[in-house]
C-alpha cells in the first residue's frame, strides 16, 4: 500500500512539474515566435527539423504534426546529416533545430552548413546565450526552471516544452494557413493520402533524364559533375543494360576529400557504394512508407525484379511533392 502511495506521490510530482514548465513558457512568447510562424508561412520550402537523443525524437513528432495540418516537414537526423544527407537542405527551406542546451556538438556543422547555403535557422533551446541560439536568425525560448528528473539529467520538463511549443507552432500556423477541417483529411488514411498509399511507387517515382544516374566505368570528376547537376545529393551508378549497381553521394565525396582521396585517373567502381538500398517498382507506397520508417531512411532507388533501376522516389513524392530530393541511399 505504503509503495502505491509512493508511486502515485511520485507521479503527481512530475505531472505538476512539466505542467508547470508548459505554462511558463507563455511569460516567454515574444516577437520571435511570431517572426517565426511568418518565416515558415511564406517559405516556398519545407521546415527541416533536426536534434539528437530526446531532442530528435521530440523533432520528430512536430515533423508529423506539421506534415498533418499542411506544413511540409522533414526531419534531418544531425549525423545523417554530415553523411551525405545535408544535400536536402536549400535555401528556400527553414531549418529548426532543438537543443536544449544549444551546445550539442552534431548540430554545429549542420547549422554552419544551413548558413552557408542560405537556409533560415531557428532554434528551440534552453539557452539564449549559446553557440547554436547565437547563430540563428529567431531563438524561441523553451528553457525550464528544472527537470522532473529527481536528479535533474534526463529529459523530462524540457522535452515537454520543446514538443508544446512545437505544438504551439503548428497550431499557429493552421490560423495563419486557414487550414479547414477538410483539408486535414486529406493528410489522413480516411482522405486522399490514404487512397494514395495503395498505389504502387511507379506510380509516383522520379523517372527518365531526371534520374541521377551514369554508366559503370565512368569518371569520379564525371559522376560528381552529375550530382550537380542533378543537384539531388547523389548519383546511381548502373551498367549497360540498366541494372543497378552502386550510389555515390555527395557527403561521400566531401568524406573523401577530407580524408585526401584523389580522383585523378579513378573510375566511379573504385569509389561508389555497392547495393544501396531498393524498392520494388510494384511495392506499394504505404510499404515504402513503412520501409523507410524501419530503415530510417527518406528515400530509396527504384527496381524492378531484375534490378533493373526504374527511377527513385523520396518521402515528398509520396505526399505529391515530384521533383523533391533524395537523403542517404546506402546500406
Amino acid at each position: 500500500m505504503k509503495e502505491t502511495q509512493n508511486a502515485i506521490k511520485r507521479a503527481i510530482e512530475v505531472l505538476r512539474i512539466e505542467a508547470q514548465s508548459i505554462l511558463s513558457l507563455i511569460n516567454k512568447l515574444d516577437r520571435n515566435f511570431s517572426r517565426a510562424v511568418n518565416l515558415i508561412y511564406k517559405s516556398k520550402g519545407r521546415v527541416i527539423i533536426t536534434g539528437i537523443g530526446k531532442s530528435g525524437l521530440i523533432g520528430k513528432k512536430i515533423v508529423a504534426t506539421l506534415t498533418s495540418t499542411g506544413t511540409q516537414a522533414l526531419f534531418l537526423h544531425p549525423v545523417e546529416g554530415i553523411h551525405g544527407d545535408l544535400g536536402i537542405v536549400t535555401k528556400e527551406d527553414v531549418l529548426l533545430a532543438i537543443s536544449n542546451s544549444g551546445e550539442t556538438r552534431e548540430l554545429v556543422p549542420i547549422i554552419s552548413s544551413a548558413r552557408h547555403i542560405g537556409t533560415p535557422i531557428i532554434t528551440f533551446t534552453g539557452k539564449r546565450a549559446s553557440t547554436l541560439a547565437q547563430a540563428s536568425d529567431i531563438v524561441i525560448d523553451v528553457s525550464v526552471e528544472k527537470e522532473a528528473c529527481p536528479f535533474g539529467l534526463t529529459p523530462t520538463s524540457s522535452s515537454t516544452a520543446a514538443l508544446a511549443m512545437g505544438d504551439a507552432l503548428a497550431i499557429a500556423l493552421i490560423d495563419k494557413k486557414r487550414f479547414k477541417e477538410k483539408d486535414f483529411y486529406k493528410f489522413h488514411p480516411g482522405g486522399n493520402l490514404g487512397a494514395r498509399l495503395k498505389e504502387p511507387v511507379r506510380e509516383a517515382m522520379i523517372v527518365g533524364k531526371k534520374i541521377p544516374r551514369i554508366f559503370s566505368g565512368t569518371s569520379v570528376q564525371k559522376a560528381i559533375q552529375e550530382i550537380d547537376r542533378k543537384n539531388v545529393g547523389f548519383v546511381l551508378i548502373t551498367d549497360k543494360k540498366n541494372k543497378l549497381l552502386g550510389i555515390l553521394t555527395d557527403g561521400d565525396v566531401r568524406r573523401m576529400i577530407g580524408n585526401g582521396v584523389s580522383f585523378e585517373g579513378k573510375t566511379i567502381d573504385e569509389m561508389m557504394t555497392r547495393n544501396p538500398k531498393t524498392i520494388d517498382e510494384n511495392a506499394t507506397l504505404a510499404q515504402a512508407v513503412e520501409q523507410m520508417q524501419k530503415k530510417e531512411i527518406t528515400a530509396f532507388a527504384v527496381v524492378n525484379g531484375k534490378k533493373t533501376l526504374r527511377g527513385y522516389i523520396h518521402m515528398h513524392d509520396i505526399l505529391g511533392r515530384g521533383g523533391s530530393v533524395n537523403i542517404s541511399l546506402t546500406s
